[in-house]
Formats: structure tokens, C-alpha cells, sequence
């Protein structure tokens, strides 16, 4: 399920795209992309370097397409490519991160909310 680009997301928003992470080979692609960096990388290119190919990689791109975590785009005739929609995973672990301690009678100190 796609979400605006708002960065306070609904408890259902998330847990729909969490859910989209929910496969350790989806996972891997994402990471794949997130390391790739904004020009993303050609369908080829992303198989080979997390070894899921074919149907296989195309299904879990469709899944990670349809939460908002991944765009796609045509160059050219045939060539796929793919790139994070940083926006949207930044989103997500805002929403993590969101009300970080709120219930710690103490400030915490042993991380930083940013």
C-alpha cells in the first residue's frame, strides 16, 4: 500500500509496508537499491548482485512498487530500471522512531532522536 509523503504515517501504512519487507529476499533488494544510491540500478544488474532473477526478482519488485519503497522506470526499449523511494523508507523508520522513549519517566540518554 502506497503512502504520501508525509512523514507521519498510519499504524496500518506501516504495517502494510512492513509487511512488504517481510521476505528476506525482498529485504536484499531493497538493501541492494538503498547501497546502489538515487540512479538505482537496471533489472540485470539488480539480479546479479543479489542472486534473485527472473519472475522471481519482477514479483518482489511488484511487491516493493506497490508498498512505495521502490519506483521503476522504462530507458529505452527494455531496460528496467529501479531506484528507492527514499522518501518513503525514511518515513517508515520515522514512524519507528517517532515516539522514541515517550513512556521513560527519564530523558534517555543512550541515543539520539535525529
Amino acid at each position: 500500500m502506497k503512502h504520501n509523503s508525509s512523514s507521519d504515517i498510519s499504524l496500518e501504512v506501516a504495517a502494510s509496508t512492513f509487511a512488504a519487507l517481510g521476505s528476506e529476499q525482498r529485504l536484499a533488494v531493497l538493501r541492494c537499491l538503498v547501497r546502489a544510491g538515487a540512479d538505482g540500478l537496471s533489472i540485470g544488474e539488480l539480479g546479479k548482485r543479489t542472486g534473485v532473477t527472473g519472475s522471481t526478482l519482477t514479483h518482489h519488485m511488484k511487491i516493493l512498487a506497490q508498498a512505495g519503497l521502490v519506483t521503476q522506470q522504462k530507458q529505452g526499449r527494455s531496460i528496467i530500471c529501479a531506484a528507492v523511494a527514499y522518501d518513503a523508507v525514511r518515513d517508515l523508520s520515522a514512524f519507528l522512531l517517532k515516539e522514541c522513549c515517550a513512556d521513560e519517566l527519564q530523558t534517555c540518554k543512550d541515543h539520539d532522536h535525529d
